[in-house]
């Protein structure tokens, strides 16, 4: 132990910033215990991410439709842009929230004061602010909620956005699927008809035709060829839409989707019925719903701002000649303060922004009964579609097999000389317009399917 006239004697200075941190505490205990006897909830961001785009594309078992849309998810403008909008809408939802916590700032300075003759002095000075607006009223938390409201609303857009996407991916394949088939039909036709064209003329030589014959046969040969060119270009303008749904360049699918592939057909059936809750499900519908949330919560926020507001204060500043001073010989000055505000004429401003808001939610209420109408809509033409598009391919099926059945007795009877050339080219042309209508039909399944899954909002 030191001799009691040894002991170290406590250092003015340091006391003195002691005094100053502990102060500084006590301000930030202070606010912060005020805002305990206030709750203020952060709404989790687990509630606003986007909801889980359901993989409704593996019904059709083809795996390059999923890689295409894989890479429309991960590339497609129109995604990423509404992939920012919810960034911001997040970051604004933060801002609101902000409002609710206490806040404090640092601020510093340096001063040079001379006087005449005399020399120079130096002052530094440095202090902390600390502030914290109580929500009796819960004004600022109507805030939180019309912001948490809109990134909730950003959420559903992002997800219709993606379905709407994934829906033209697919959309744009199944037509490339159908244009495929189609060209392969005509090629067929044309073939079909060559080989006749050849039989026409050695018939001719042989004396057994006239020549009007050749020249029929050569006239639907050629018009025939002709087909080829317009669905060819048809197919590449399909390739080149889809090239760009991915975020490519247009001709960079041009390898992958040279090969013809069939038609992608789903293996679910679509119900005749759907309940109407389901299309709560609807990206649109959900958007529509937390519009009028945010609405409400504006409403809220607009008549509650006419109420008296409460805010604590303190500030904690420090002077010194130098800054070393700061810790010995600072002077230290603190206060606390408490205020109250609350507008008493504003020449009926603040009851204009409540009608305003007011009106604000009628518009809301009005968007949502619109969109659901307009769901329903979709949902009921897409049922009927599926439902005639399924009886329609029935009987054409039925049809593509009696032409075929009928063209091959045509060319047999006509090599046999027992018709003209009027029957084989009627046959032809009647089996070719019952298997191109087969794979317009085939398409229109494939697409009628999609279409439902967009308007039941991803499935059902």
């Amino acid at each position: 132990m030191h001799p009691k006239h040894l002991k170290p004697q406590p250092d003015p200075a340091n006391r003195r910033l002691r005094l100053a941190c502990a102060t500084a505490l006590s301000l930030s205990l202070l606010l912060g215990g005020c805002a305990s006897l206030f709750p203020n909830e952060t709404p989790d961001d687990s509630t606003s991410k986007v909801l889980t785009q359901a993989t409704w594309w593996n019904d059709f078992h083809d795996p390059l439709l999923a890689d295409l849309i894989a890479r429309a998810m991960q590339a497609n403008p129109s995604i990423l842009s509404s992939q920012a909008a919810l960034q911001q809408a997040r970051a604004l939802r933060d801002v609101n929230l902000a409002a609710t916590l206490p806040n404090l700032s640092m601020s510093g300075s340096v001063q040079r004061n001379t006087s005449d003759g005399g020399p120079a002095s130096i002052t530094f000075r440095g202090g902390l602010d600390a502030s914290w607006e109580i929500d009796v009223f819960g004004a600022n938390q109507s805030a939180v909620a019309s912001s948490e409201a809109e990134l909730q609303v950003a959420n559903a857009n992002l997800r219709d956005m993606q379905l709407s996407m994934t829906a033209e991916v697919a959309l744009a394949y199944i037509q490339l699927r159908g244009l495929q088939a189609q060209l392969d039909i005509a090629r067929h036709n044309l073939s079909s008809q060559q080989e006749t064209l050849q039989i026409t003329q050695w018939r001719a030589q042989a004396g057994l035709v006239t020549s009007l014959e050749v020249e029929q046969a050569k006239t639907a040969e050629a018009q025939s060829a002709a087909q080829l060119p317009a669905l060819q270009s048809s197919l590449d303008q399909t390739r080149h839409s889809l090239a760009v749904l991915t975020g490519q360049k247009p001709n960079e699918l041009e390898a992958e989707l040279l090969t013809a592939g069939s038609i992608p057909q789903i293996a679910v059936q679509a119900a005749d019925v759907i309940p109407a809750d389901s299309l709560r499900q609807r990206a649109d519908v959900r958007a529509a719903e937390e519009r009028i949330t945010a609405a409400l919560a504006s409403v809220d926020a607009a008549q509650k701002a006419r109420l008296p507001k409460f805010k604590l204060g303190g500030s904690l500043g420090m002077t010194a000649l130098t800054l070393a001073g700061f810790s010995n010989g600072a002077a230290v000055a603190s206060q606390i303060l408490g205020s109250m505000a609350m507008p008493i004429l504003d020449g009926g401003a603040s009851k204009a922004r409540v009608r305003a808001e007011q009106a604000v939610l009628a518009q809301t209420h009005a968007t949502y009964q619109n969109t659901l109408l307009t769901a329903l809509k979709e949902v009921e033409d897409a049922l009927i579609a599926l439902r005639n598009d399924r009886e329609r391919l029935i009987y054409l099926e039925q049809a593509v097999n009696s032409a075929n059945n009928a063209a091959l007795l045509a060319q047999n009877s006509y090599n046999s000389g027992l018709v003209d050339y009027q029957t084989v080219l009627q046959t032809q042309r009647t089996l070719l317009g019952a298997q191109v209508s087969v794979a317009n039909v085939q398409t229109d399944l494939s697409t009628g399917h999609v279409r439902l899954i967009k308007a039941m909002g991803g499935g059902w």
